[in-house]
């Protein structure tokens, strides 16, 4: 007889495998910072976004332009030495909260001190260096991958992989974000 399917293994089994993929090429800072004011447009309020990729890869200059898109108060920058920003929207829209684990050492017990699952519902948290960290804090998350262009002379060109996970991304064309 097969094992009934319980919440959470149905939930972890969601979680793990995407619903939506595309991958951009990025030329420049300024095409980065573009594409987050368009990825913002996505964006609602309850969304996980995960930031992955080397020092200086282009993370923070991405969420800058998550910030300009969403119209959130104060200048994005990176959150390094406070772990954690947020943003306040100017328009009524959902807050931007901006964290860098970079310095997080294990996972979700220090996740938690930050209380972002309170923050989760009512705003777009996007977290920098976040793989293995939050992944439990929602079901539905988009994780993009900045990777620097691999033997390219042209030190600004990055290819950008975006990956949705969960039935929040399953209808949602990422392609669309190539503009």
């Amino acid at each position: 007889m097969e094992a009934p399917h319980s919440p959470a293994a149905e939930s972890a089994t969601r979680s793990t495998h995407p619903t939506s993929a595309a991958s951009l090429p990025v030329e420049s800072p300024e095409q980065m910072q573009e594409l987050g004011r368009r990825l913002a447009k996505l964006l609602r309020p309850g969304d996980l976004v995960m930031l992955t990729g080397e020092l200086g890869a282009g993370k923070t200059t991405l969420t800058r332009g998550l910030g300009e898109g969403l119209s959130v108060r104060g200048a994005v920058t990176s959150p390094t030495f406070v772990i954690a920003r947020v943003h306040p929207s100017l328009t009524g829209g959902p807050a931007l909260v901006h964290v860098d684990a970079y310095r997080l050492g294990g996972g979700l017990d220090e996740m938690e001190d930050l209380d972002l699952d309170v923050s989760l519902p009512e705003s777009v948290v996007v977290v920098e260096w976040g793989v293995g960290k939050v992944e439990d804090l929602s079901d539905d998350r988009l994780h993009v991958l900045i990777h620097r262009m691999v033997g390219d002379t042209d030190d600004d060109r990055r290819e950008v992989t975006l990956t949705g996970f969960g039935p929040r991304w399953a209808q949602v064309d990422l392609a669309l974000l190539a503009g």
